[in-house]
């Protein structure tokens, strides 16, 4: 029965030495509410730029996000760069 018990601590260790900080600050920006700063193109030729109010999807190809400067949904199909923006406390 201890066997168990101290198989399972090292195994738990492991899994979180394991974690990276690009894993860690993945995590933190998929399940929060996080604002990002978006730039997008297609065909090599820009097609927005501007910020999030808060959490960007990334589904089927497109890229959702309420726009900080309209306030309004905003669906963008093509290649985006997303930066999310520091936490503030």
């Amino acid at each position: 029965m201890h066997r168990l018990v101290i198989i399972a601590l090292i195994t738990t260790g492991a899994v979180v030495v394991g974690c990276t900080d690009s894993k860690r600050a993945t995590m933190s920006a998929e399940f929060s509410d996080q604002p990002a700063d978006i730039t997008c193109w297609s065909y090599g030729t820009e097609t927005y730029n501007g910020r999030s109010t808060g959490r960007v999807t990334r589904r089927d190809a497109a890229t959702t996000f309420v726009d900080a400067a309209n306030g309004r949904l905003t669906a963008i199909e093509g290649d985006c760069r997303i930066v999310y923006l520091p936490k503030t406390n």
